[in-house]
């Protein structure tokens, strides 16, 4: 699904998202990734949503982000409550949704310079 045609602002946008590709700006991506207006962190190791756990909550913190959309890839999946409340308790937002929803809610609250980070996730191989 494309998603815009035009570079929308000066922040990394998504263009297109598929059942196991992303593209950021004009650049695909097909491993597990992390997304905030100004940097992509690559090859996020995980591939499924009940890989998290409380541990990974420190990544995400050090991103600085207000909310957390979590892509969970072509259908919502929720990941294990430890590492939801992980984020809660420090303050942060977070939302589980399919990849195609992460990209079209990150694109809009980018767009409107809020602190967001998006995070992907694409399936092994």
């Amino acid at each position: 699904m494309d998603l815009s045609f035009e570079h929308p602002g000066e922040y990394l946008f998504v263009r297109r998202v598929g059942a196991d590709t992303v593209t950021i700006v004009d650049r695909d991506f097909h491993r597990s990734l992390l997304l905030t207006p100004e940097q992509v962190v690559e090859d996020w190791a995980v591939t499924d949503a009940s890989q998290l756990s409380a541990d990974d909550v420190a990544t995400f913190v050090a991103l600085a982000p207000e909310l957390v959309l979590l892509g969970t890839g072509e259908r919502q999946v929720f990941p294990p409550a430890a590492f939801m409340a992980g984020l809660l308790k420090k303050g942060i937002g977070v939302e589980a949704m399919t990849n195609g929803s992460a990209a079209r809610t990150y694109s809009l609250l980018a767009g409107e310079g809020r602190k967001v980070l998006a995070a992907f996730i694409l399936p092994a191989g």
